[in-house]
């Protein structure tokens, strides 16, 4: 799988910088194409020299070169690879990457990047447990970057916990398997609906819910890593693509979500329900503002189309529907209700009694559910992390 892959490796100013040689053979020996771009303060740990040898590559560090005055171009370098690995990763370069800090070349060249980024942590544990670092963590994540998770063991400082970075055969096995998945959905189409619904009582209120919007994104930008042609029809939401990959399509009213889902369904290989769809509308909106000495009692409502049973009756045998509930009581038994009712082929399950799960929450913790009621449970993750595991269970059951 690394034949031919560009590789851009970041090493910053960790003892764990001495790895980085035996990984760049490795890559190197699989084929790969790798560059190597280091920190001032890495130069301490190992030199330029090695992994330039190892690399069959110049390593970088400033933006010009003194002997001759040309110049690198962090622009250049940030678009040429097809992953960058920033391995180690110290608390203060991931401080720096989550909050869009340039004081170095590396850094330049990280916001320049195009590419899928991995990120692996080495640190003292007290400073890998450190609120700032978790938030840290969590903000890169939340811009689709790919943790490798340090590990537990013995640290420089001599003390033993979390905030070893994880070794250089895992982290090649982790690139392998993200190429792999990268080709996954390479010529299919994603159709995913996100986020709330807003039903007009008047010009300046509406019926709506909580709805971030945030898992049917994260879904969107995997779905477009693993190369899949993505639609996204979005409600309202704060939430913004990553990508202009993502074909955007900005909806308002449950009568606006079902037309463009019902437009762009026929093309879609994969669909995934994730909106939450108002079930009612007001029968006759005002046209004006209604003042409040007007003292309005009660609104006369009437059901929405329910998109998902619309399109479970169109559905093709080459096609894949995915529906979500979320659930307060009996979750289980009336997602199954769902699930059957919708002639969906899985259903995601999340529960607002679960801490961490539900609307506007980073996090999330589901249940998958099969045609033939299989239950598959996984932890409170990441959003970023369940997106994932739900792409992987829908390639899993479209294989069968």
């Amino acid at each position: 799988m690394f034949s031919g892959k560009k590789i851009l490796i970041a090493v910053t100013g960790s003892i764990a910088a001495y790895k980085i040689a035996y990984l760049v053979r490795l890559l190197v020996t699989r084929k790969a194409e790798v560059r190597v771009v280091m920190t001032p303060a890495a130069k301490d740990f190992i030199t330029p020299l090695t992994l330039a040898t190892l690399s069959n590559n110049p390593v970088l560090s400033k933006p010009f070169n003194q002997d001759d005055g040309s110049w690198n171009c962090h622009v250049d370098l940030g678009n040429w690879p097809d992953v960058m690995l920033v391995a180690p990763l110290t608390a203060n370069t991931l401080a720096k990457m989550a909050h869009g800090i340039t004081d170095n070349f590396f850094l330049s060249v990280y916001l320049s990047a195009k590419c899928p980024v991995f990120f692996a942590p080495a640190m003292d544990i007290d400073m890998y447990k450190h609120p700032a670092t978790s938030e840290n963590i969590r903000k890169l994540k939340s811009f689709g970057h790919y943790l490798i998770e340090p590990q537990v063991g013995e640290l420089a400082s001599g003390l033993s916990g979390p905030g070893r970075m994880e070794e250089p055969e895992k982290i090649v096995h982790l690139l392998n398997d993200f190429f792999q998945k990268k080709r996954e959905l390479i010529g299919k189409t994603v159709l995913i609906s996100a986020g709330p619904t807003f039903e007009a009582i008047d010009p300046v209120r509406f019926i709506g819910n909580y709805s971030s919007g945030l898992m049917g994104y994260a879904l969107a930008e995997e779905a477009l890593k693993r190369g899949a042609e993505v639609i996204l029809v979005s409600g309202p939401t704060h939430v913004e693509p990553s990508s202009n990959e993502i074909k955007l399509v900005n909806v308002v009213s449950a009568e606006d979500m079902f037309v463009e889902c019902d437009k762009y369904f026929h093309k879609a290989d994969i669909s995934i329900m994730t909106a939450a769809v108002a079930d009612y509308t007001p029968s006759e909106p005002s046209g004006k503002k209604i003042k409040k000495e007007e003292s309005i009692k009660s609104i006369e409502v009437k059901p929405t189309k329910d998109i998902l049973s619309s399109l479970g009756q169109k559905k093709r045998k080459d096609q894949f529907l995915v529906g979500f509930a979320l659930e307060t009581d009996d979750e289980v038994a009336n997602a199954v209700k769902k699930l059957h009712n919708k002639k969906l082929d899985l259903i995601v399950l999340n529960s607002l009694r679960d801490e961490g799960a539900g609307f506007g929450k980073q996090t999330n913790k589901i249940t998958i559910i099969d045609k033939d009621e299989n239950l598959t449970h996984y932890p409170l993750k990441e959003k970023s992390e369940v997106a994932k595991d739900v792409i992987d269970k829908i390639l899993e059951l479209a294989k069968k």
